[in-house]
């Protein structure tokens, strides 16, 4: 039989054979079956000013206004029906157009948007972050730090 290819090595019948009981290197290899967890962000469900986007604390008057800009929370804006491409803004069936949308309003179909966010805030407690770090050895001040590298 004729081979299609005629460069060296190419259906070598005397290759080197393949080590098949190699020596662990390093750590020991684990036995894993289907694909790694990975790991995850937390989320959060959050209510936010539409006015300045300031976090609403669990508990707040949605009939109420923003503690931080005074926006009124009862209103278009920060409805769940709220939506700029449908007739009157709105996804209900209201029967006319409500012309401040950042204005109180008493309508029937009133819900407050929340939205699920990613939980990026660190998981150690307020307390812990305000207390002064130990020292490790290493300068806590940065200009103190760039000092520290040019002095004599």
């Amino acid at each position: 039989m004729e081979r299609k290819y005629r460069q060296k090595g190419y259906q070598d019948t005397d290759k080197p054979e393949k080590k098949k009981d190699r020596a662990p290197e390093g750590r020991p290899r684990q036995e894993q079956i289907g694909p790694r967890t990975p790991r995850m962000v937390g989320t959060v469900t959050r209510a936010r000013c539409a006015n300045c986007g300031a976090v609403l604390l669990s508990g707040f008057d949605p009939n109420g206004r923003c503690p931080r800009c005074n926006f009124e929370l009862h209103c278009c804006k920060q409805c769940v029906h709220f939506d700029t491409a449908v007739r009157f803004e709105c996804t209900q069936p209201i029967p006319e157009r409500i012309a401040k949308k950042d204005a109180r309003n008493d309508c029937s179909f009133y819900e407050f948007r929340t939205t699920v966010e990613k939980d990026t805030a660190p998981s150690a407690p307020v307390a812990a972050r305000s207390a002064p770090a130990p020292n490790t050895g290493r300068p806590s001040d940065a200009r103190k730090a760039f000092d520290d590298l040019f002095k004599k």
